[in-house]
């Protein structure tokens, strides 16, 4: 996915999940990012002052479809998301 692509108006996806209490949650996807052999999402909650995203590990299922897994390693969520600053350093702001 190309970065310019992703925060285009037009382009915008919606990923709409179920948490653990059965609640639908609605997020943009962000990005997409390869790291050891799996793929994570980054995702942002569609509120105007989101200031967190949240990072989730695609399990793909041999019928085609797709669940979205809790990311527990530290080491794994800092290394997505420093791909993911460094490939959007130009639209956001982050802290450190």
């Amino acid at each position: 996915m190309a970065n310019e692509e992703l925060l285009n108006e037009e382009e915008i996806s919606i990923l709409s999940l179920t948490d653990e209490e059965g609640n639908e949650v609605e997020f943009e996807l962000i990005d997409s990012v390869d790291f050891e052999g799996a793929e994570y999402l980054i995702l942002l909650p569609p509120e105007e002052e989101a200031s967190e995203v949240v990072i989730l590990e695609v399990e793909p299922h041999k019928d085609g479809t797709e669940s979205y897994l809790t990311v527990d390693d530290e080491r794994v969520l800092n290394e997505v998301f420093a791909v993911f600053k460094e490939r959007f350093a130009e639209f956001f702001t982050f802290e450190d």
